[in-house]
């Protein structure tokens, strides 16, 4: 049943994307920071030890994802 559906590949698929978008919004606050802008409407408190340590997660998550798809 998996293979018919593809449910290895959507899954791998699953995890490239999400890896990536943690990548692309963690690497957007951290430049949004560098550049001194913040979010618009909210003021929150700009923690680059967890922005990095996420950059990190979604970077191993994107790679592993990307494994999947070409192992």
């Amino acid at each position: 049943m998996a293979d018919i559906l593809g449910l290895d590949t959507l899954l791998a698929q699953m995890m490239a994307a999400i890896g990536l978008a943690m990548v692309a919004g963690n690497g957007f606050a951290m430049w949004k920071h560098s550049r001194g802008e913040g979010p618009k409407g909210f003021a929150g408190v700009y923690r680059p030890g967890r922005a990095r340590f996420l950059l990190i997660v979604g970077i191993v998550i994107c790679v592993w994802g990307v494994t999947g798809l070409v192992g």
